[in-house]
């Protein structure tokens, strides 16, 4: 693992301190070791969808033991670990060193994390205690349905679920996919984003969140996703079916039409945690290929592999790119401390752009450095860059994030462009005594 630069750990919170160690210990020593048996533990043809392995209970407990546990939540929250975006974010690195166990284990893995922030930050009192409670203690999961077929669900306005109000109930229709978490079968609650008053003249005040547990008549999880033939299970990424599904109206999160609301505020300090995992995965395929390309069996043309000079090169740009985007991150989750995460859009974006594309350039040079291997079962770099590959719309696609980042940096256009002008009367006005 790569030295941490740019951040002097020394300087932050003792009690992050403390936790950045166990949590790097815990990462390289208990959850890699771990991924085979993982596994190995899975079950087989249908019931990948009804077993969890037994290793990642253990590793729960030794989790929580170790203080490991609910770190995401900040110091906005109660039920929080009181650390930083900032000290969080480091933290959030090591974990993406082990994507598909080590999160989870520290309760930290999405779209539980999101969720949970939202309960958090607009649940009522009847809603945390139902809810939240037995997220924060890792008894259940829960997935957030938003993303649908028929429409370009990139911009969320899109939306077409219907969420109509029947006296004291909700009824919900449409269709959703791509909705993480739900094939699980932990996997108790949905918030469920639709409109409740399609007709609204202000697009963003069209829609709602409502919770809809997972066990309501009329709720039709059809099938899971896969992702380059990935169905990572027991997850999974599903499509569901929501039909004259009918919940009290108690069932609303923060209010009739303030769905956009909530879904910003979700999003922001989540993607932020993405981008380190982002870091993570790529720090240990950078990792796995320096251990190749030293290996003394690995030789072509009467040198070793770290011999030629293509792979030197692609060595250093890995490890610039990859520095490069942390220090983005990083910079970051220090904006969001500082101003809230609607303040720190433009660094949010830009982490977001630039996160998935590094890793996907890293594990690319990483495979090539592994030949057939690479891309085969017996490493994690192929199903690294499936997943690597999907953060590129997940959250937000990148060219969204990129028009938003070019409209906050337009704002500056005018005074740049007096600024400019004045220069250019200087420069005339000094020219013409000559």
């Amino acid at each position: 693992m790569a030295t941490q630069s740019l951040i002097d750990i020394t300087s932050l919170s003792p009690k992050f301190q403390d936790l950045y160690a166990k949590a790097k210990d815990f990462v390289e020593n208990d959850c890699i070791p771990a991924e085979k048996v993982f596994e190995l533990q899975m079950g087989q043809n249908e019931n990948r969808w009804k077993i969890i392995p037994p290793v990642l209970e253990e590793l729960k407990a030794k989790a929580r033991s170790l203080g490991l546990w609910n770190l995401f939540l900040g110091q906005d929250y109660e039920e929080g670990a009181g650390l930083t975006n900032l000290e969080y974010a480091l933290i959030a690195e090591i974990t993406g060193r082990s994507p598909k166990i080590a999160p989870e284990a520290m309760n930290c893995s999405a779209p539980d994390t999101g969720n949970m922030e939202v309960f958090a930050k607009y649940g009522t009192p009847a809603q945390k205690e139902k809810w939240l409670r037995p997220l924060l203690d890792g008894k259940i999961r829960s997935a957030f349905a938003m993303t649908e077929p028929r429409v370009a669900s990139s911009d969320a306005t899109n939306v077409e679920t219907s969420i109509r109000r029947e006296g004291n109930e909700y009824v919900i229709n449409g269709l959703k996919w791509w909705i993480s978490g739900a094939g699980d079968p932990r996997c108790a609650v949905y918030l469920v984003l639709g409109k409740t008053d399609p007709d609204n003249k202000n697009k963003h005040r069209q829609q709602s969140i409502v919770i809809v547990p997972a066990d309501t008549p009329g709720v039709t999880v059809v099938r899971p996703m896969k992702v380059f033939g990935y169905d990572d299970a027991p997850e999974g990424h599903c499509e569901i079916i929501f039909k004259d599904v009918r919940v009290p109206v108690e069932n609303i999160i923060l209010g009739e039409g303030r769905g956009f609301e909530v879904i910003q505020g979700r999003l922001g300090p989540g993607r932020i945690h993405h981008c380190m995992r982002c870091i993570g995965m790529a720090e240990r395929g950078l990792d796995l290929m320096l251990a190749r390309v030293t290996d003394p069996a690995r030789r072509t043309f009467g040198k070793s592999l770290a011999e030629h000079g293509t792979v030197v090169t692609d060595i250093a740009t890995s490890r610039i790119e990859i520095d490069q985007v942390r220090f983005l991150v990083l910079s970051a989750a220090r904006k969001i401390d500082l101003v809230k995460a609607k303040g720190a859009m433009k660094e949010i974006g830009m982490a977001k752009i630039a996160a998935p594309s590094m890793l996907l350039r890293v594990l690319d040079r990483s495979i090539q450095a592994h030949g057939a291997m690479g891309v085969s079962q017996d490493t994690p770099l192929a199903h690294f860059h499936a997943s690597a590959r999907t953060l590129m719309f997940a959250d937000g696609p990148t060219p969204v994030h990129e028009a938003q980042v070019g409209r906050i940096e337009l704002r500056r256009a005018a005074e740049v462009a007096a600024k400019i002008k004045e220069q250019k009367e200087k420069a005339n006005s000094l020219a013409a005594k000559l």
